[in-house]
This record gives structure tokens, sequence and C-alpha cells, in this order.
């Protein structure tokens, strides 16, 4: 959140959680992204560490008018990731495209690998992604 208000957006706390952690909202000109948050412990290996999220399959294809934007962040030790920013319509086209994640039960498992300055899931690169912030730009003081 604190990385949101730090670009000059508001943020809000949902009052009841049906699937959106939180909204992010440029008071100056109205614009509103959901964003939800999904957050791992690393699993750390020699030269990497990764970790797992799930995502409903519901709320990955139900794409509406104001979209999804996912937040990917892995806790390593005392510290956190730079945040896998991606929007919902990117990651759908990925697992349905680029065969992402795994489907299970009614859920998409993810698993991000950081190495090498890289991160990857499924083999594809998600590096452009890693601090995206491209659709929260800085607001105007």
């Amino acid at each position: 959140m604190s990385e949101f208000l730090i670009r000059g957006w508001n943020v809000a706390i949902p009052e009841v959680d049906i699937g959106d952690d939180i909204f992010v909202v440029q008071d100056d000109n109205g614009i509103l992204r959901r964003v939800q948050v999904k957050t791992a412990t690393a699993a750390v290996r020699k030269n990497s560490f990764s970790g797992q999220f799930k995502i409903p399959l519901t709320q990955l294809k139900n794409i509406s008018s104001i979209l999804v934007h996912y937040v990917f962040i892995i806790r390593c030790g005392n510290h956190w990731t730079k945040p896998v920013i991606t929007r919902q319509d990117y990651l759908l086209e990925h697992w349905q495209n680029d065969k992402v994640g795994s489907e299970h039960k009614d859920f998409l498992k993810l698993y991000f690998s950081f190495a090498d300055n890289k991160v990857e899931c499924s083999g594809y690169d998600f590096s452009k992604y890693v601090s995206d912030f491209s659709d929260f730009p800085l607001a105007e003081v």
C-alpha cells in the first residue's frame, strides 16, 4: 500500500472481501485500479529462491471493465522481494497461451523462481513485470 501512496495514489481497503485486497485511486482524474496482493515465503535453494501462489480461476477468468492487478511478493529472510505486478488479462493470456502455472481444483498455482536477476514461472520470463508500476504513474503534485 505504501508504494501506491508514495506514487500519489489513494488507497482504500474494501469493507467486504470478494477478491480485491485494495482499491487504488488517482483522485485528480478518478482512475480506479483493483489490486490483489499475493504473498509467499521463499523456498531457498543454492542459487535461487521461489514462492508459490494460488489464484481462484473464477476471479482470473472474470474480466470486467476494471481489471485486477496482481501483486506477487515473496518474503526472503528479513526482506521482501521487488513485486511482480501484472494485469489480470495478461496473466490469463499467459496461462491460456504460454501454459504458465498449473490448474489445481479451482485455482491456478504459480511458482515464481528468482535467479540471476530473472524471474520465471513455468519457464516463462516474468522479469518485465518486476516493479512494473506502469499502470500506476506518479501523480502530479
